[in-house]
C-alpha cells in the first residue's frame, strides 16, 4: 500500500470520526480506543461551549456600538450572572456525574430517574433567582460599582437577563445530563440553535427593522433570552421524545426525595466550587472599575470576553474527561478512567498553548473588532496579554477539576478553590492594585499567578487517587 493511499485512508477515517461525533451515534465509552472516545466526546463539547461563549461575544459586538456605558453594563451584568452560571454548572456537574455512573453501570432507568430530579431541583432554584433578579436589578449594578449613568441605562438589560435565569439554568443542567449519558451532540445542537436565534435577533431588536422598534441595550437582552428559551425547548423535546440514552416521560415528573438528596449532595459542593471562583471574578471586576474608571472597566470586559470565548471550548474538551471518568468508574474500571484524564490533559494543553500564542501575537486586531477607543483598547490589550501567560496551565487545571467532578468528588476542587481564590487571588489583586498603586494592571497580574498555583495544587491532589474510591 502506497504512502498516498495510507494518507487518504487516514483522512477518510478522521472525517468519519468527526461525522460520528457531530451526528451523535450512540457509543459505549467504557471500552475501545480512548483516543477515539475523547475525540467523539470532545468535538461536540468544544462546539457546545464555544456556542455558549458566542452568546457573550455577539451581545458585546452589537452593544459596543452603543458606547462605554452599554459595554460596562453588559460586563457588570455578566459578572453577576457568573454566580447563576455557578449554580447551573454545579447542578450540571451533579447531573453529569450521577447520570454517567448509571450509564456506566448499564442502568438506563436509574439514569432517567436521576435526570428528572436534576431538572426539578434546577427549576425550583432558578425561579427563586429570577424573582430576586427582577426586583433588585438596579441595586445589583450599584453593588458592582457601576456609575449612575450606567445604572440608568443598564437596569432594563440587567432585569431581563437576571429574570430569565431559568433558561440559563436549564441549558446548563440538561446539557449536563446529555453529557453524562454520552449524548454530547444533542447538547451541542441545542446551543447551536439558541445561538443562531440570538445572532438573528440581536441586530433586529437592538437596531430595529420595519415595524420592530430599535430597543438598544434592552433588545440585546431580549434576543439572548429568546434564543436560550428556544434552545431549552429543543432540549426538552429530546429528553421527552428523543431516542437517546436518557428518556423521560410525563409519569416521571415527580419528586423522589432520596434521589434529590443524592443530587444535592454532589451539587452543593460543585455549586460552591464555582461560586467561589465567580465571586473572585466579581471582586476583580469591581476592583478594576474602582481603580480605573469606566474606560478601564470596558477594556477589561472586552478582554475577559475574549478569554472566556477560548476558555469555554477548552472547558468542552475537559468535559470529555468528566464523562469518561464517570462512566468508567461506573463500569468498575478506574485505570481506564485515569488514562482518559491524562490523554485529555495533553490535548487541552496543546489547544490552550496555541490560543496563548494567538493572544500574544494578535492582541490588537482581536481587540479592534470590539472597540477603537484608545483608552479602552490599551486596557484590553494589556489585560489580554497578561492573562494569556497562564493559558497552558489553565488547560491542565480544567481537565483535573472536571475529572474530580466527573467522579462525584466535588468537595476536593471546592476546597482548593477556596484557598486559591479567596485566600490568595483576591488579597494579591487588592495588594497590587491599591497599596502598591498598580491599579488595574495589578488585578491582571494576580489572575495568571493564582490560576497557575491552583492548577499545580490540583495536580498534586489528583495523583493521590482518592477520587477513584468515591461512591455516588
Amino acid at each position: 500500500m502506497t504512502t498516498k493511499t495510507l494518507s487518504s485512508n487516514k483522512t477518510v477515517s478522521i472525517l468519519q470520526t468527526i461525522g460520528r461525533a457531530l451526528l451523535g451515534e450512540h457509543q459505549d465509552f467504557t471500552q475501545g480506543s480512548l483516543r477515539r472516545a475523547v475525540v467523539l466526546l470532545a468535538i461536540p463539547m468544544i462546539i457546545e461551549m464555544g456556542m455558549e461563549s458566542v452568546f457573550a461575544l455577539v451581545d458585546l459586538f452589537f452593544v459596543a456600538k452603543l458606547g462605554p456605558h452599554a459595554i460596562s453594563t453588559v460586563g457588570l451584568t455578566e459578572s453577576v450572572l457568573t454566580i447563576i452560571y455557578s449554580l447551573a454548572i454545579g447542578g450540571s456537574m451533579a447531573g453529569t456525574a450521577l447520570v454517567a455512573r448509571r450509564v456506566g453501570e448499564k442502568n438506563a432507568a436509574g439514569a432517567a430517574d436521576t435526570a428528572m430530579q436534576v431538572v426539578l431541583v434546577g427549576l425550583a432554584v432558578s425561579i427563586l433567582v429570577s424573582i430576586a433578579g427582577l426586583a433588585l436589578a438596579p441595586q445589583i449594578l450599584g453593588l458592582m460599582g457601576a456609575e449612575p449613568e450606567t445604572i440608568r441605562i443598564g437596569t432594563p438589560y440587567t432585569r431581563i437577563m437576571m429574570g430569565s435565569s431559568t433558561f440559563i439554568m436549564m441549558l446548563f443542567l440538561i446539557n449536563g445530563i446529555f453529557r453524562g449519558a454520552g449524548d454530547a451532540s444533542v447538547a451541542m445542537k441545542s446551543l447551536v440553535l439558541a445561538n443562531v436565534c440570538n445572532i438573528i435577533l440581536c441586530p433586529v431588536l437592538i437596531r430595529g427593522l420595519g415595524p420592530i422598534p430599535a430597543m438598544g441595550l434592552t433588545g440585546a437582552a431580549l434576543a439572548t433570552t429568546i434564543g436560550r428559551g428556544i434552545g431549552v425547548c429543543y432540549q426538552l423535546w429530546h429528553l421527552f421524545g428523543g431516542r437517546g440514552v436518557v428518556k423521560l416521560t410525563a409519569a416521571k415528573v415527580k419528586a423522589e426525595w432520596p434521589l434529590i438528596r443524592s443530587v444535592l449532595s454532589v451539587a452543593w459542593p460543585a455549586t460552591l466550587q464555582f461560586i467561589i471562583a465567580s465571586c473572585s471574578w466579581v471582586f476583580l471586576t469591581r476592583l478594576v472599575a474602582e481603580t480605573g474608571g469606566h474606560n478601564a472597566s470596558a477594556g477589561y470586559q472586552i478582554a475577559i470576553r475574549l478569554v472566556v470565548f477560548f476558555i469555554l471550548p477548552a472547558w468542552g474538551i475537559s468535559n470529555a474527561a468528566a464523562t469518561l471518568v464517570g462512566q468508567n468508574l461506573g463500569a468498575n474500571n478506574p485505570a481506564r478512567a485515569e488514562a482518559a484524564v491524562w490523554k485529555t490533559v495533553k490535548y487541552n494543553m496543546v489547544f490552550m498553548g496555541t490560543v496563548s500564542l494567538i493572544f500574544l501575537l494578535a492582541t490588537r486586531p482581536l481587540i479592534a473588532v470590539f472597540t477603537t477607543e484608545p483608552a479602552v483598547t490599551e486596557t484590553a490589550v494589556q489585560a489580554l496579554r497578561i492573562i494569556a501567560l497562564g493559558y497552558i496551565f489553565y488547560g491542565m487545571g480544567m481537565v483535573l477539576v472536571n475529572s474530580f467532578n466527573g467522579a462525584g468528588d466535588t468537595k476536593t476542587p471546592t476546597v482548593i478553590n477556596f484557598f486559591g481564590f479567596w485566600l490568595f487571588q483576591i488579597p494579591l489583586a487588592w495588594l497590587l492594585a491599591k497599596p502598591l498603586g498598580m491599579g488595574p494592571t495589578g488585578v491582571f497580574i494576580a489572575i495568571p499567578v493564582a490560576e497557575t498555583a491552583i492548577n499545580f495544587v490540583s495536580l498534586a491532589v489528583f495523583r493521590k487517587g482518592k477520587w477513584k474510591q468515591v461512591k455516588v
